[in-house]
């Protein structure tokens, strides 16, 4: 399938490892010109040279998604406009929601709604004007069904799943499109560390909790970065420009609801 996106230009979030670099790496398969953006000026330098490059321009951002003033500030003196934004960013530490501290949904929203948010209002703009534009939000299955023992980010990803419904809404007349993917456990360092801590916490070896976790899926194991990144870079496409408002898991069938 063609799927049309030559020559488009995206901007990656959280691209130096995981579900983000291979969407970053994905996007650039298919002839995209990629802007990656982390925080890690050493390792976004190293992802730039692994980009796949057919005479594309790419390049990357460095910015902290803890300040999202810096980050407005910091797309604005870019002055580089896209048809694609992938809004991707580390989720908050495992624990109950009720030993959870104030401060910890303060810093999650702030991370991921707040900026997705600012990364919206600077680059829409240019997709009405281009009448193109996809918006895509990696988040998590937990907003079809909360997962036990990640409170903080169970509530933060369900407000990002209604702001993005509610933005797919305002913005499908401009021809952009608003969808999140929703990973399920995926072999990524974010998954290392909810396996350590959950066999830190449970006296289990982390081969138990590891094999516990993937009989979760009817798929018997995790997915790969890359099985994520392909359901991203196709709704950044042409095809799927009628693809609007909606959350796609990619879990291996592991959420129980339709």
């Amino acid at each position: 399938m063609n799927l049309d996106i030559q020559n488009k230009n995206a901007l990656v979030c959280g691209s130096t490892q995981g579900i983000g670099k291979a969407a970053a790496i994905g996007l650039a398969n298919e002839g995209v010109n990629i802007t990656l953006i982390a925080r890690n000026e050493e390792k976004l330098k190293k992802v730039l040279t692994e980009l796949p490059n057919n005479n594309q321009t790419h390049t990357y951002i460095v910015a902290d998604f803890s300040n999202p003033i810096e980050l407005k500030e910091k797309i604005e003196a870019s002055s580089l406009n896209y048809h694609i934004l992938i809004n991707n960013t580390g989720g908050p530490a495992g624990g109950p929601i009720f030993n959870a501290k104030v401060d910890e949904f303060e810093s999650a929203f702030t991370q991921h709604l707040k900026c997705n948010h600012v990364l919206v209002q600077a680059i829409v703009p240019f997709m009405k004007k281009e009448s193109y534009g996809r918006i895509i939000n990696v988040i998590s299955t937990s907003v079809k069904q909360p997962l036990d023992g990640l409170g903080v980010s169970n509530t933060i990803r369900g407000a990002v799943a209604n702001w993005s419904k509610t933005m797919a809404n305002e913005l499908g007349q401009f021809a952009i499109t608003v969808n999140n993917v929703l990973p399920g456990a995926t072999a990524t360092g974010r998954l290392k560390e909810i396996i350590d801590n959950k066999a830190n916490k449970t006296g289990k070896s982390v081969e138990e909790v590891t094999q516990t976790m993937q009989s979760a899926s009817p798929a018997k194991r995790f997915a790969k970065p890359e099985e994520v990144a392909n359901a991203i870079v196709f709704l950044a496409s042409e095809r799927a420009s009628f693809i609007n408002g909606v959350n796609v898991p990619v879990d291996g069938g592991r959420t129980k609801s339709l």
